[in-house]
């Protein structure tokens, strides 16, 4: 287990040795100063250098402290506070949270008690880092955004375009739109102040657009990386770029192999990967695998945290009893520090719900795998019955040696409409259902609601067999000038499949659409004197694929897409129980 949380650690400070690159970077870049080419400025710069990225904490500290003091002789109080935010990101390299934070509220103390606020960004940005790095993006963007304002304030455009791209990493999955807005920022400032950073933040709006579905601009930025590339320059986010170009061909393994190499967060990546080629079970595996890893660095920032925490309030429970003043100093900190565990405490918490919500991700994709294999069987058990009819008939009368008289023929020719019909009506039904979110989307449109209704029903086509046996007819309560708002495609929608339901369950007699309004709603009423509706399934035959008789023609989605539909315009569709019979009456109740 100590093994493992090592291997947690030395991955996690990887992925914060990325963002020390871009903390060194957000330093603004003042004019070489004379002693920045003297051998002793030199030699304390590389022994700094060398140490932190070694991660070696003896030889840091002290080569940083040599080189902050020689900086104070030299009166560059920037360049000063430039390496007192190293110090920050060093403790943040280690994990240790609660040591970058103190830090952190210590030079925020220091830049005020100089009144150095050209300086003061600094130590916000800092925090911004450190509330990110804890799981607070809320506090971080504000923090952020506060560095840009004062940044602009001061005249350090140049430094400028890393503090967008920290925006964009945090925002860029709960808004893709506001990402590319601030992509568009960096670059513009880029552009203007520093061309080398161009190449880099274009790479990340090409990711934004995998991010997004935005294959087109997804793969002309990836090929323009490539001309980029071509050429010398580099990006952090190239490899990461590389993944999602092999996956958007089609290369999933490939893809999720050059992750597990390549990336820093390729837990996150390769999940991202499994979920948009459909594989729900491999993605729901490494998101578990990522969140029990996740949760475990966690734990050891939360021990780390709290061993800090012990270790303050014992001093300051120490110095309380050489002075009563310090009383209220241990106070404050300890409210602070109670809110950083609180913070920490967060970061468990969410991560718990994560990953109860891929769970429950997972369930409903595999539900959703169930329905469209039941659509599936439902379509082609319908669809062969018929062409096995219209097949059959064909091969009897294309035989040049039956001997069947011209009323079979005539007969069979009639079973062959009637089924080439069953067919059509079935890919009605289909389409109906494909076009229901266009036709829920569409504009109302304000009609005289009878002459509509008399023209849906005009326009409905009984069959050549059931137009002998079936009277269809139109009734009304509303008078010919009555004006209602409809969205047109999709009440026509609704009315044809519940008079279409009718005539499938009504062998002969009536079948009446009928209008009225009532409590500002436009009720109107489907009724048949069919086989009626038992009381118990009421509500079962709202449900996808369900026929009560099933031997009757159809594919069983007729109500429950007319009622999903209806729902969508703010109404219902339901069984009216009261009604006597004979048959069974279905009511589309719509707000006018």
């Amino acid at each position: 287990m100590l093994e493992k949380c090592e291997e947690i650690l030395t991955n996690s400070r990887r992925v914060v040795l990325v963002l020390t690159g871009l903390l060194l970077s957000v330093v603004p870049l003042w004019a070489a100063s004379e002693y920045k080419t003297l051998p002793e400025y030199i030699s304390l710069r590389n022994k700094m250098h060398h140490a932190f990225n070694e991660g070696d904490s003896a030889r840091f500290f002290v080569s940083v402290h040599q080189l902050e003091r020689y900086l104070l002789q030299q009166n560059d109080l920037h360049a000063y506070y430039t390496q007192r935010c190293n110090e920050i990101v060093f403790e943040l390299n280690r994990q240790n949270i609660f040591e970058a934070y103190m830090l952190s509220v210590k030079l925020s103390r220091e830049l005020t008690e100089r009144k150095l606020d050209k300086e003061m960004y600094m130590a916000i940005n800092m925090m911004g880092h450190i509330y990110h790095y804890s799981g607070n993006n809320a506090s971080a963007k504000r923090c952020f955004w506060e560095v840009i304002r004062q940044m602009e304030k001061e005249g350090y455009r140049e430094s400028l375009p890393p503090i967008y791209m920290n925006l964009v990493n945090i925002i860029i999955d709960e808004d893709p739109g506001e990402a590319l807005r601030l992509i568009d920022q960096a670059a513009s400032v880029a552009r203007e102040t520093s061309p080398e950073r161009e190449f880099d933040i274009e790479t990340r709006r090409t990711l934004a657009y995998y991010r997004m579905g935005d294959m087109e601009r997804f793969n002309k930025g990836y090929q323009d990386y490539k001309e980029g590339k071509a050429q010398g320059l580099s990006s952090v986010h190239g490899r990461a770029l590389e993944v999602y170009h092999l996956a958007q061909q089609g290369l999933l393994d490939e893809a999720v192999k050059m992750a597990n190499e390549a990336l820093d967060d390729r837990y996150s990546t390769i999940a991202d990967l499994y979920a948009s080629a459909g594989r729900w079970q491999e993605a729901y595996e490494v998101q578990k695998k990522n969140m029990a890893e996740t949760d475990s660095i966690n734990s050891l920032l939360l021990s780390s945290s709290l061993q800090g925490i012990q270790a303050e309030l014992k001093r300051y429970e120490k110095e309380s009893t050489e002075a009563r003043h310090y009383l209220y100093a241990v106070v404050a900190i300890a409210v602070l520090l109670l809110l950083l565990v609180v913070a920490l405490v967060y970061i468990v918490k969410t991560r718990q719900r994560h990953l109860r919500e891929m769970r429950k991700a997972y369930q409903r994709a595999i539900e959703s795998d169930k329905m469209k294999t039941a659509f599936i069987q439902n379509v082609s058990h319908e669809v062969r019955t018929p062409l096995n009819v219209i097949s059959g008939f064909a091969q009897v009368m294309a035989n040049p040696d039956s001997d069947t008289t011209p009323e079979e023929l005539r007969s069979m020719s009639d079973m062959m409409v009637h089924n080439t019909n069953r067919i059509t009506l079935m890919l009605d039904e289909v389409l109906a259902i494909a076009a229901q979110e266009s036709a829920a989307e569409e504009e109302a449109v304000a009609l005289h609601c009878n002459e509509f209704l008399r023209g849906i029903v005009g326009k409905f086509h009984l069959g050549s067999q059931k137009s002998q046996q079936i009277q269809l007819s139109y009734e009304t309560r509303l008078s010919d000038d009555q004006m209602v708002n409809i969205r047109i495609n999709a009440v026509r929608l609704i009315i044809f499949q519940l008079l279409d339901n009718a005539v499938k369950n009504t062998s002969s007699g009536t079948i009446t659409l009928k209008a009225s309004i009532s409590d500002s709603q436009l009720l109107l009423a489907v009724e048949d004197t069919g086989i009626g509706v038992p009381t118990k399934e009421a509500e079962h035959i709202f449900e996808r694929f369900v026929k009560l008789d099933p031997f009757k023609e159809g594919l069983g989605i007729g109500l429950s897409s007319s009622r999903i539909m209806a729902q969508r315009l703010g109404g219902n569709v339901y069984l009216d129980q009261s009604y006597a019979g004979p048959g069974a009456r279905f009511v589309f109740a719509m707000p006018i």
